[in-house]
Formats: structure tokens, sequence, C-alpha cells
């Protein structure tokens, strides 16, 4: 059957990326696994966010992050325990067949990976809420942030703890959420909020 098939995919595809690990791996991606980690980045994010947006709207687009993140934690507990796909880590072929892990293993179900849909879902958000900036065009923090979000998801493989199915589905369910929620929250800003409240930067054609 094609599901089977795919499942065997998903098997050997993530043995394979986990097997390229290291010590400089294991301790790159165990620090990026770490939730408290994503503390300070979210910190200096909505820090740029209060000095470009101002703090009235700048409000507006942390609440939004907030509840993007909220919205990828409970969707993600939702379907973990209604799809029931075990962790590798707690999966019989991956641990004969080598899975390498850095840390414990954590509930029993991993599908989907809600670090890569929070991680994904952050950095869409903030990138349609940047855009209400319109001075600026923020690609080099656009880029920052994806291979920041994707990394993310490939520490959850390295450590052992989600398929690649798990992280790939964390992407598109955190990108989903954070490019909803980020429109509904640049409809809001549009509607009730001035341009006048914008901060007049100095520089109108600069790129972050």
């Amino acid at each position: 059957m094609i599901l089977d098939s795919l499942i065997e995919w998903d098997k050997a595809a993530t043995l394979w990326i986990n097997s390229f690990h290291c010590w400089f791996s294991d301790q790159f991606f165990f620090f990026l696994s770490d939730r408290k980690v994503m503390i300070p980045f979210y910190a200096i994010v909505a820090l740029f966010l209060v000095r470009r947006l101002g703090w009235k709207k700048a409000v507006v687009v942390i609440v939004s992050l907030a509840l993007t993140i909220l919205a990828c934690d409970q969707f993600g507990n939702l379907i973990k325990n209604t799809v029931g796909r075990l962790r590798p880590c707690y999966n019989m072929d991956m641990l004969t067949g080598g899975l390498h892990q850095l840390e414990g293993r954590g509930g029993f179900y991993g599908f989907f990976s809600a670090h890569a849909a929070n991680a994904f879902g952050f950095a869409f958000c903030a990138l349609i809420g940047f855009r209400n900036d319109k001075s600026l065009r923020y690609r080099h923090f656009a880029i920052f942030v994806i291979i920041w979000a994707i990394l993310i998801g490939v520490s959850r493989i390295f450590s052992g703890k989600h398929f690649l199915g798990d992280v790939l589905a964390g992407f598109i369910v955190g990108a989903i959420f954070g490019i909803l929620i980020g429109r509904a929250t640049r409809f809001i800003i549009n509607r009730f909020f001035k341009d006048s409240e914008e901060p007049s930067p100095s520089a109108e054609t600069s790129n972050l």
C-alpha cells in the first residue's frame, strides 16, 4: 500500500538524517531543541517590533505571535492523541536501526512536531507582522528566521524525538496558522490604526 511505503520511506529518511550526528551537531541541536532557548529570540523580535511599528501596533502583532504558538501547541496535542503515532524513540524498528537520541523520550506520540509548527508559525506570523512597517522589506530577517525555523525542525530528528514526516507536517501546520493569524492581524491593524501612528524611519528604502 502507498501509506505503508510512505511510512517505511519516512523511517529510512529519519534514520539517514539522524545518522549524521557528531559531537558538534549533538551539542548544537540539543541547544536548539531546548524551548527556553527560544525565549530570548522571541524577546528580541518583540523589541524590534516595538521599535519599527510603535508600541500599539507591536502589541497587536506580539499577541498574534502568542496566539499562533498557542494554536500550534493545542492543535498538535489534539492530533498527537488522535493519530497515536509513536515517536522514533519508542519505535523498535528505529531503535534496532541505530537511532541516536540526545534527550529524554518524552510522551509516546509525536505526530506532528509542535516544535516545528511553533517555529514556522512564529516565522511566518512575524514576517507578516513586520510588513506593517512599509518602510523596510526585512529580507535579511526573512532569510534568517526561515533558516532558524528549519533548524528547529531538524533538531527534532537529530534528538530522536520525531520522524521527518512529523517535522514536515509541523512545518505545514505552522505555516498555515502563522499566515492566517498574521493576515488577520494585519487586517485589524490596517482597519483600526492610522498610518500617522507609525514611526518615521530615516531610511525608507533600506532593508534589514
